[in-house]
């Protein structure tokens, strides 16, 4: 069954309560504070989803709106584009509206298909297709876009001090998952987009008089694959995926919260630690996400021979990652990679 916003909210206060410091009465500020948005903005990847939005206790406007004691109205969504951020998350804002923060544009351009299909073999994807495709959303239509979606905030919010924030660079030019098969100049291709999507962001937002925040520096050296990690790899469940993680939103708080508010946090937050799964449970994601990707199907095996590689391989490969024997799973993962980098 879904749930209602209304009781949504009600999970998420009372959620945070449980797991998020007090505020004293000192620390309270004026206004009502409307977060907006996608997925980075709902808390996807803390492990700890509330409703069909996600919208977590651990995400960064949970951890501002308990820091600052703002009175949090939490819109944000996961799936969330410009369009439907007009369409279904700015009802509540007003005049008495005080603070507004967002991420968003990330789905305009097709972030998560992208990464789905660079995240398969070479082999089986077009990964630069796929990013040219969503540059070109990126140049042609996301302009407006942000425009208009813009627009309507400053409109319907005409007090408030708006804050967007931009998206980090997911990758560090290591691929440490087994279940996935990104190149080095995939990933760097990849974060060059990321930040070509920030820059326009950026513009957009300080041109309709908002505040942007930018997490690229503090998110170099906690990419997927970094120690410490802020970011999540491929996951099981696979919303989870290439999102911030507790740590994450920690540091998103620590750099929307100042801004949006003008006032710094008498102490940073540390992050909770999520629930963590066994090697073998780990394992066995890995292997059913590979799975997923349908290596045996006759076009991918068509795909592996024009690649020069041996489809009764592939074949043989694609049945051991179906073993309970998980020393056979791993066996199968790490050969597919090798074959990856041998078809590139």
């Amino acid at each position: 069954m879904t749930t209602s916003p209304m009781r949504a909210a009600g999970l998420l206060t009372a959620a945070a309560a449980l797991s998020l410091s007090t505020v004293t009465p000192a620390q309270a500020a004026q206004g009502d504070y409307v977060a907006l948005g996608d997925s980075y903005s709902a808390g996807v990847g803390t492990r700890a989803k509330v409703d069909d939005c996600y919208r977590s206790p651990y995400g960064y406007p949970a951890l501002v709106a308990q820091t600052y004691g703002l009175n949090l109205d939490y819109q944000a969504c996961s799936g969330a584009t410009t369009s439907s951020v007009i369409d279904s998350q700015l009802g509540t804002l007003d005049n008495g509206t005080g603070y507004v923060t967002m991420t968003i544009g990330g789905n305009d351009v097709g972030f998560s298909s992208i990464l789905t299909e660079c995240a398969q073999p070479g082999w089986m994807s077009d990964c630069q297709g796929a990013i040219a495709g969503g540059r070109a959303i990126l140049r042609d239509q996301l302009p407006g876009r942000y425009d208009n979606l813009f627009g309507r905030v400053r409109t319907k919010a005409t007090n408030a001090a708006v804050t967007v924030g931009g998206y980090p660079r997911i990758f560090n030019g290591e691929d440490c998952n087994a279940l996935t098969f990104f190149a080095p100049d995939e990933q760097s291709t990849l974060n060059t987009a990321t930040g070509e999507l920030n820059t326009l962001a950026r513009s957009k937002a300080t041109g309709a008089g908002f505040r942007f925040v930018d997490p690229t520096a503090s998110f170099t050296g906690r990419a997927v694959c970094d120690d410490p990690e802020w970011i999540n790899g491929l996951s099981n469940p696979v919303e989870e995926s290439y999102h911030p993680n507790r740590a994450g939103n920690v540091g998103y708080a620590n750099l929307v919260g100042p801004s949006v508010t003008g006032r710094a946090a008498t102490a940073q937050r540390s992050a909770e630690p999520a629930p963590q799964r066994t090697p073998a449970q780990r394992t066995r994601a890995a292997a059913d996400r590979v799975v997923a990707m349908r290596l045996s199907s006759p076009e991918n095996l068509a795909k592996a021979k024009a690649a020069g590689l041996d489809p009764a391989e592939i074949r043989r490969l694609d049945a051991q990652l179906r073993s309970p024997d998980t020393t056979v799973v791993d066996r199968a993962l790490t050969r597919l990679r090798q074959l990856d980098r041998q078809a590139d």
